[in-house]
């Protein structure tokens, strides 16, 4: 995949500014009429390259794995758009509801995604802009705010993967929101956590994926739960099991060939990046 950066964004409404990565598939200039569905991540600077990483040299390298499996025809062509976090204030953006004096912006981090960045991404990249085709991920916090997000944005994504996500966060607060959603959503959901994170970190997680169950998602068909084996709370192993994830979201059996051809003429306003 090819990697294209856009560097310190400005957003009208969270403040400072943040680096987005953009990895478009190989044959992405030389297939003009190609569009293709999107999977937005979190904590860009975890994903592509070793020297940004949390941890130096343990970057997920989603660029790698992606072309892998769509040369292999796994999955479809997709782009990935890794949005570095915000720094100190990652836990503000990442978390829905406040505790103490930390947290609760995951309503404003949702809306810049939705008002700002996607159709910034849109315009600049020849995507397929439907709900259908827009998924949303992330680990940790990562993972809590894109199951967040997906929820009170289901209009908008339809496919989420929630790795290792923090179900801990207020007392289970994603929980409570899974138990009182009056309907079952239209998403699509990736669901796991490191069997060795820690025997709580690990019911909290059975938790949500008991409310999700009880909710009408169904195991093998609209959720997928992983208990990853010998697995840690780490990127090494959040990029070992990204794979598993594109696989159950972007499988070509859910998106199709076709479903990628599409003229100009859809409505969206996309060019060539």
């Amino acid at each position: 995949m090819r990697l294209f950066f856009h560097r310190a964004l400005r957003s009208q409404i969270l403040p400072g500014e943040r680096d987005v990565i953009v990895a478009v598939p190989s044959d992405y200039e030389s297939a003009p009429l190609l569009r293709y569905p999107v999977l937005y991540m979190h904590d860009g600077q975890n994903l592509f390259d070793g020297r940004t990483s949390f941890i130096p040299g343990q970057a997920w390298q989603i660029q790698d794995t992606a072309q892998s499996l769509i040369n292999r025809r796994k999955i479809a062509p997709l782009i990935l758009v890794g949005i570095y976090n915000a720094g100190e204030s990652r836990i503000e953006e990442y978390t829905p509801t406040r505790v103490g004096e930390r947290g609760g912006f995951a309503d404003l981090y949702g809306q810049m995604l939705v008002e700002e960045l996607k159709p910034f991404i849109d315009f600049q990249y020849r995507t397929r802009p439907e709900r259908t085709h827009t998924g949303l991920g992330g680990s940790s916090l990562g993972g809590l705010v894109s199951l967040y997000l997906g929820i009170r944005h289901a209009r908008t994504f339809s496919r989420v993967a929630a790795m290792s996500p923090s179900a801990w966060w207020d007392n289970k607060a994603i929980v409570r929101l899974v138990e009182a959603l009056p309907e079952k959503l239209p998403l699509q959901i990736w669901l796991d956590i490191g069997a060795s994170e820690g025997e709580r970190i690990v019911a909290d997680v059975r938790s949500l994926r008991d409310a999700l169950i009880a909710q009408g998602w169904e195991s093998g068909y609209d959720l997928s739960y992983l208990e990853a084996r010998h697995d840690r709370h780490t990127e090494k192993s959040w990029g070992k099991r990204f794979g598993r994830v594109l696989r159950f979201l972007y499988s070509r059996r859910a998106h199709g060939v076709r479903a990628a051809y599409q003229s100009s003429g859809d409505g969206s306003s996309a060019s060539s990046a």
